[in-house]
C-alpha cells in the first residue's frame, strides 16, 4: 500500500507576496488637516478675558489679565484696558486713569483710549483737562456722538453754556440719545430759557414717548408756567407708563394741591409715601395740606419730619414758621423764621412774617428793621408794603405809611399791567380800602372786584404769579390768609402772608 507523501510544491516554497501597506499610516493621512495658525501670544487670551468681563467675573477676569501680562511684559493692550475698566467700577479712578495713558502710548491712534482718559479725568473732576483729551479723540473720530455729549457735559460743568449748547446739539445731529436731550434742556434752564427748554423736551418726548423722566420734567416745567392742562396731560401720561413713579405723583398731588383739592392730593402723597418714606418734600406737602384743612397740630407733626429729614430746606422752616404764627404761637414763630432767613436771606416775605412774629412780640424796633428789610429786598408782592404801611400808621407814622401805601399801589398797577391772571384776595383788598380811608387818599388803588370764575378759594393765591420758579423744592402755587394781630393798642389788623410750598423733587 502506497503512502501518501507531503511535497510542497516548489513554486510554493519560493514565491514570496508583497506586504500591503500598513493600514495606521493611510488613516493618519486621511486624518491629518490643515494645522490653524496660532495666534500671537500677546492676544492670546483676549478672548477669555472679554468673556469674564462681560459676565461680571471680575475676580477671574483679574486673574487671567495677570497671567497675560507676565508672558507678555505688560505690552497686551486689551488685557490693560479691561484692568481699567474693572479698576474705575471698583472706585479706584486713579488707577484707571494710569492704565488707560498707558493703553494711549501702546495705541495712540485709537479713540477708544483717549476717551477713557477723558472719562476717567471727568470723574476726577478734571474738567478742563478731560476737555482737551476728548477734542484729542474728535480728531480721531469726527462722528462719535459720545464724544460730542461728553464735551457739552463737561463745558456744562466749567459753566460754559454756549459751548456746551453747541457740542450737545452736535451730538443730536449725530445721533439722538434721552440723555443728550436731558442734558441739553438743564443748560437751557440754567441759562434761564425756559421756552427753549420745553422746545428740547418736546422733541424728546416725540424721539422716546415712553420715557417717565422726560414727561414728567415736561410736565413740571408747563407747571412753573402756569399751564396745568399740558402739565396735568404730560404727568398723567408719565403715570400711565410707570403708576409708581413717585415724581410725578409728588408732582400731581402738589398741583392739585395748589387748587385746594387737598383730600385729592393726600390720596395721591399715600401712594408716592411707599415709595419714598423718607422724602422731605412729601412730608411737606402732606402737612400743608393739614395746614390748609385747619388742622394745625397734624401740619406741625408731618412738617417737623420734613425738617428732621433735611434740616436746611428754608421752605420747611418757612412752613414752620407760618403755622406757629397762624395759632399765635409767636415765639416759635420767630424761631423758625429766624432760621429760614439764616438759610435765605434774600427774600422779602420771610422778613415780612418775621416782623409780624416781632409786632406781636412787643418788639417794635426790630419789626421795623425786619419791615424795612423786606421792602428792600421785595420788588413785586404788594402786601409786604402794605403790612409795612399797616404797622406804621398804628404806631403813628402817617407820613412813612403813605409812601408805603403808594409803593404798594405801584405794585399792583406793575402786576394787572403783566398780565389779567392776578388775582387779589378779597380780605386784602377790604384791607387796602380801610388803609386809604384812614390815610385820607382821595386817589387810591381801584380795586377790581373777582368775578364768580375767577373768586379766590381760601387756598388760592391772592397774587398768584403763573411763572412762579421751579427748582429745588420751589413753590409750585401761593396762598394767602390773616393772621390777625391781637394786641389792643393797634388800629388795623396785619395781613400776613400765608405761602404754603408745595414741594416736589429738582428737575435738574
Amino acid at each position: 500500500m502506497a503512502t501518501a507523501c507531503s511535497v510542497d510544491h516548489p513554486k510554493m516554497a519560493d514565491e514570496v507576496l508583497p506586504s500591503a501597506p500598513p493600514l495606521e499610516t493611510t488613516d493618519a493621512k486621511k486624518r491629518r488637516a490643515p494645522k490653524a495658525p496660532e495666534l500671537p501670544i500677546i492676544e492670546r487670551r483676549n478672548w477669555l478675558i472679554h468673556q469674564h468681563y462681560i459676565r461680571k467675573d471680575y475676580d477671574t477676569c483679574k486673574v487671567i489679565i495677570k497671567e497675560q501680562l507676565q508672558e507678555t511684559n505688560g505690552m497686551c493692550e486689551y488685557a490693560i484696558y479691561v484692568q481699567a475698566l474693572i479698576l474705575r467700577l471698583e472706585g479706584k479712578i486713579q488707577q484707571s486713569l494710569e492704565l488707560f495713558q498707558s493703553c494711549a502710548i501702546l495705541n495712540p491712534t485709537c479713540a477708544d483710549n483717549l476717551k477713557q482718559v477723558a472719562r476717567s479725568l471727568f470723574l476726577l473732576g478734571k474738567h478742563k483737562a478731560a476737555i482737551e483729551f476728548y477734542h484729542e479723540a474728535a480728531k480721531l473720530n469726527e462722528k462719535d456722538w459720545e464724544i460730542s455729549h461728553n464735551l457739552g457735559v463737561c463745558y456744562f460743568f466749567i459753566k460754559d453754556f454756549k459751548k456746551a449748547e453747541e457740542h450737545l446739539n452736535i451730538g443730536l445731529q449725530t445721533n439722538k440719545h434721552d440723555k443728550t436731550f436731558v442734558m441739553l434742556g438743564k443748560v437751557h434752564l440754567l441759562t434761564g430759557d425756559t421756552d427753549k427748554a420745553i422746545e428740547v423736551y418736546k422733541k424728546a418726548v416725540e424721539f422716546s414717548p415712553e420715557n417717565t423722566e422726560l414727561l414728567t420734567t415736561l410736565g413740571l416745567l408747563f407747571l412753573q408756567l402756569g399751564k396745568y392742562q399740558k402739565a396735568f396731560e404730560h404727568l398723567g401720561n408719565a403715570l400711565t407708563f410707570d403708576p409708581n413713579n413717585y415724581k410725578a405723583i409728588l408732582a400731581a398731588g402738589s398741583m392739585m394741591q395748589t387748587h385746594g383739592d387737598f383730600d385729592v392730593a393726600m390720596n395721591k402723597y399715600r401712594v408716592a409715601a411707599c415709595a419714598v418714606p423718607e422724602s422731605p418734600p412729601l412730608w411737606n406737602n402732606i402737612g400743608m395740606c393739614f395746614f390748609g384743612k385747619k388742622k394745625y397740630v397734624a401740619a406741625i407733626s408731618c412738617l417737623k419730619r420734613a425738617h428732621y429729614l433735611s434740616p436746611f430746606d428754608w421752605k420747611v422752616l418757612y412752613n414752620l414758621g407760618l403755622v406757629h404764627l397762624t395759632m399765635q404761637q409767636y415765639a416759635s414763630a420767630f424761631h423758625f423764621l429766624s432760621a429760614a432767613i439764616n438759610l435765605n436771606p434774600r427774600m422779602g416775605e420771610l422778613y415780612m412774617l418775621l416782623a409780624v412774629a416781632l409786632t406781636n412780640l412787643e418788639d417794635a424796633e426790630n419789626a421795623t428793621r425786619a419791615y424795612e428789610q423786606a421792602v428792600t429786598l421785595d420788588e413785586s408782592n404788594p402786601l409786604v408794603n402794605l403790612n409795612f404801611a399797616i404797622f406804621l400808621y398804628n404806631h403813628g407814622d402817617k407820613k412813612g405809611a403813605l409812601d408805603q401805601y403808594q409803593e404798594m399801589e405801584r405794585k399792583v398797577n406793575l402786576l394787572r399791567d403783566s398780565s389779567s391772571n392776578f388775582e387779589f384776595d378779597p380780605e386784602l383788598m377790604d384791607m387796602a380800602q380801610k388803609m386809604a380811608a384812614a390815610l385820607q387818599v382821595t386817589e387810591s388803588v381801584v380795586w377790581t372786584k373777582p368775578g364768580k370764575e375767577s373768586k379766590s378759594k381760601p387756598s388760592s393765591a391772592a397774587t398768584r404769579a403763573p411763572g412762579a420758579a421751579l427748582g429745588t423744592n420751589q413753590a409750585l402755587g401761593q396762598a394767602m390768609s390773616s393772621a390777625a394781630s391781637y394786641n389792643k393798642n393797634i388800629q388795623l389788623p396785619t395781613v400776613t402772608a400765608r405761602l404754603p410750598h408745595c414741594t416736589t423733587l429738582h428737575i435738574m
